[in-house]
């Protein structure tokens, strides 16, 4: 047996999220370790690291994942005899090749948080992760029957790669434009990144508590009832997407496109403010009165981070609304807390939520338009 480099070597150059039969293929592949070598290192049998080799080969024919390797590739040094088994292979057309050479700078933390957040969104119905040669970044539409594409969010294309080389999301339909859909390991990955943060001391399950006790609305309510709630992050619809199938009197949707728009533009600020674990987000205080308005002013001269930016967004939107509307658009956009619930929290009549959050939602709208381009979805 060759005393020389194996595929351990790799795990303080390829990030820790590379699934373990893709390290095996870039060993091979790209560094020209023999099959039966890593095997031994793996304590599996050749067969069973040949097989992983094909099937990631057979998986180049999609974009993303073929991105990936490429860019992975870059950064794996020679091993053994430093040859490689195939010449190196040029990236997609959407992909930079001066971006394949730069070292992945994604970490495991950095894909578990935006992981998190894409799959959610891909739990939609309708949703869809789209990538075209022409877009820098990756984009999540909802296609809806009857109405245009809505654009929910936006990826960066190392993120949608590293989703595609885990599985999490599989290629509906390849061409121009590539389609890619949540797929049953996604899924799973999802309710295990929830479990996740909601069993850490800044989960999604403690950065509710402090909204759940708000105002005398929520005193009015048992102990019981006022224990915070399971978030349905991973729900299949938001309260938003059921309303707009409703009609009014006179046949035309509850809520139109643009108010679902705004409540989606909220909930995409939302999101990428609770990404940033180091500060506990306390939505209740941006909705009294009272709240600290310079805790929502972006500092200019401190370059804020991107959650930090989002945080400021959305604290603007709750101050503009106030006590109330703002209440009901925080739990229904952004926790995806449903109408029924939201009503027997805050106290209100039964039916009166869905009237009450169509008014916050047609302020809301207001809110962006007011702000002109920079009230427009984010990317």
């Amino acid at each position: 047996m060759r005393n020389g480099p194996t595929v351990t070597h790799l795990d303080g150059i390829v990030p820790a999220w590379v699934p373990r039969p893709a390290v095996h293929y870039l060993a091979h592949i790209e560094a020209g370790l023999p099959i039966r070598e890593l095997a031994r290192g793996a304590g599996c049998h050749a067969s069973t690291v040949l097989r992983q080799i094909r099937s990631f080969e057979t998986r180049r024919e999609d974009p993303l994942v073929d991105a990936a390797l490429c860019r992975l590739g870059r950064i794996v040094p020679p091993m053994g005899d430093g040859s490689p088994i195939k010449e190196r292979r040029m990236p997609p057309s959407y992909v930079n090749e001066t971006d394949c050479k730069d070292e992945t700078a994604l970490t495991e933390v950095q894909l578990s948080k935006e992981g998190t957040r894409v799959l959610r969104r891909l739990c939609e119905s309708g949703a869809l992760l789209v990538v075209a040669p022409n877009m820098d970044k990756a984009v999540i539409v909802r296609d809806r029957a009857g109405a245009e594409p809505t654009r929910t969010g936006i990826v960066d294309k190392e993120v949608a790669e590293a989703m595609a080389l885990k599985g999490w999301i599989q290629c509906g339909e390849a061409g121009r434009i590539t389609r890619y859909t949540i797929s049953n390991a996604g899924r799973e990955a999802l309710s295990r990144l929830l479990a996740e943060a909601e069993n850490s001391a800044l989960g999604f399950a403690d950065a509710q508590a402090p909204f759940l006790g708000h105002g005398a609305a929520a005193s009015r309510v048992g102990d019981a009832e006022t224990k915070p709630a399971r978030k349905r992050y991973a729900s299949a619809e938001s309260p938003l997407l059921v309303l707009s199938r409703r009609k009014d009197k006179d046949g035309d949707p509850f809520l139109p496109d643009h108010l679902v728009r705004a409540g989606e533009r909220l909930r995409e600020d939302f999101e990428l403010a609770e990404m940033d674990t180091r500060n506990e987000q306390n939505w209740d205080a941006y909705l009294t009165e009272k709240a600290d308005t310079a805790r929502g002013a972006p500092n200019a001269a401190s370059a804020p981070m991107p959650s930090r930016q989002a945080r400021d967004r959305v604290a603007n939107a709750l101050r503009d609304l106030g006590p109330g509307l703002g209440d009901v658009v925080l739990r229904c956009c952004c926790h995806l807390e449903g109408l029924e619930t939201a009503e027997k929290r805050m106290g209100w009549s039964a039916r009166s939520g869905k009237v009450v959050l169509r008014i916050a939602l047609q302020r809301l709208s207001r809110h962006y338009r007011e702000l002109g381009d920079a009230g427009q979805m984010i990317g």
